[in-house]
């Protein structure tokens, strides 16, 4: 059992724990149960979420009993670790809503079904709603001295901001979540708290309450905060953040978000989201450095995680996506992969009249797409091989296209060379 914590120095993913002596001998002793918390901030996880997550189920793997905790009440409040400002108070309805969401998110991931260590999902509204503000003044904010909390990084930082502040309700915060972990430890005999370093100052005040209160041992442990090799936040896109919700990001896009990863950071990243062994992630850092260019630590990572989070035939078509970029046959190909498609590459309108009788000789329709300026530039680019129609290479610079040509009725895909791509979207009855 104490093997765990080695694993996670090989992977990354210790940063520090209240008492690393302590714990490993209790991790040798036999199962523990530890939890992680997941405040609904919003309507799905994303990919900075993955490595406390995925850290709830390496504990698992080893044999030990995992608890996921939704935080309805402490989505309620607010959470200021790592935030500059103050949140914005969600509505009850909107907490509901995105708690709804996320509970399958956090299923997936866990076993809740083994009979031997199986996983729990709980939420702390159900002990933290009913409790009066006097009562928990009284219960908790008794043990817990303002001095310690000032201290934390996550209140301090945001007190010396004068401009902003701190208001008493994120400031609260640590309280709540030292009362989670008290509960746990009395509800469910949990032993373990874990999260980012972000989280270090909340989960020594549950170390601290829990020994107060019960006059019980528990331990916090972190891992670093997911970064790129600039120390910039992984998970971020030019176009905003990458979540786990194939509506909110496809898995064609969560696919390319991976197997685009910079040499400097992939091998962190199979170490830290993936469960490859050390032999295979080995394998694949000697390979990196002896042919960086085949990008197959890239290529793993993406099929890695795509599968992990959104299935096998969601790789494939993620898969299938990418290949048409390459070149790749479009027969069998469904319309919502084409989709993904045609949000990577420039698209313009083009108006149906233009396909009907005879149709629209190809070289104007490369210049519309954009692809060539002029008709005897599109003319040359035909003449010399160099333009395709939806990935077949279009043999006679005389051809015309018609509404036979249309991939789902409404997409007409041009190609000039090897990478450029342009999409041509029907407009009108």
């Amino acid at each position: 059992m104490a093997d765990i914590l080695n694993e996670l120095d090989w992977r990354g993913l210790y940063a520090d724990s209240t008492d690393r002596e302590a714990l490993a001998k209790r991790l040798a002793e036999g199962p523990t149960t530890l939890y992680c918390g997941f405040d609904p901030t919003a309507d799905s996880l994303h990919v900075g979420n993955l490595v406390p997550l995925f850290a709830l189920r390496r504990f698992q793997l080893a044999g030990h009993h995992p608890i996921a905790l939704a935080g309805g009440a402490t989505g309620m409040v607010g959470d200021p670790s790592g935030k500059s400002d103050e949140r914005n108070l969600q509505t009850p309805e909107q907490l509901q809503h995105n708690l709804d969401c996320i509970r399958p998110q956090l299923a997936r991931f866990l076993d809740f079904t083994t009979t031997q260590n199986p996983a729990r999902l709980v939420n702390n509204y159900d002990w933290t709603g009913s409790i009066t503000f006097l009562e928990f003044l009284r219960d908790i904010g008794k043990h817990i001295t303002v001095n310690s909390m000032i201290a934390k990084d996550s209140v301090r930082s945001r007190m010396e901001d004068r401009a902003s502040g701190i208001s008493f309700t994120e400031f609260s915060y640590m309280l709540l979540q030292g009362f989670d972990f008290q509960h746990l430890r009395k509800a469910y005999n949990c032993e373990l708290q874990v999260g980012a370093t972000d989280q270090w100052g909340n989960i020594t005040v549950g170390t601290e309450l829990t020994r107060k209160k019960l006059g019980a041992t528990v331990w916090g442990l972190v891992f670093p905060l997911l970064t790129k090799s600039d120390g910039s936040k992984y998970g971020k896109t030019a176009t905003g953040t990458v979540w786990l919700d194939p509506k909110k990001t496809s898995p064609y896009r969560f696919y390319q978000f991976f197997v685009n990863a910079d040499d400097a950071d992939v091998v962190k990243l199979l170490k830290t989201l993936t469960f490859l062994s050390r032999e295979e992630i080995t394998a694949l850092e000697t390979e990196l450095t002896a042919n960086p260019g085949a990008r197959a630590a890239q290529k793993a990572l993406a099929r890695e995680m795509t599968t992990l989070v959104h299935g096998a035939d969601a790789l494939a078509g993620a898969l299938k996506a990418s290949e048409i970029l390459f070149g790749g046959s479009l027969d069998g190909v469904a319309e919502s992969i084409f989709n993904d498609v045609v949000g990577e590459v420039p698209t313009k309108d083009l108006e149906k009249a233009k396909l009907e009788g005879p149709g629209t000789p190809i070289a104007d329709l490369i210049v519309q797409a954009g692809l060539e300026n002029s008709k005897g530039a599109a003319r040359k680019a035909l003449e010399a091989g160099g333009i395709y129609l939806n990935n077949v290479r279009v043999p006679d610079h005389t051809r015309s296209v018609t509404a036979a040509d249309l991939l789902f009725g409404k997409y007409l895909l041009l190609r000039k060379g090897k990478r450029s791509y342009a999409v041509l979207t029907v407009t009108g009855s």
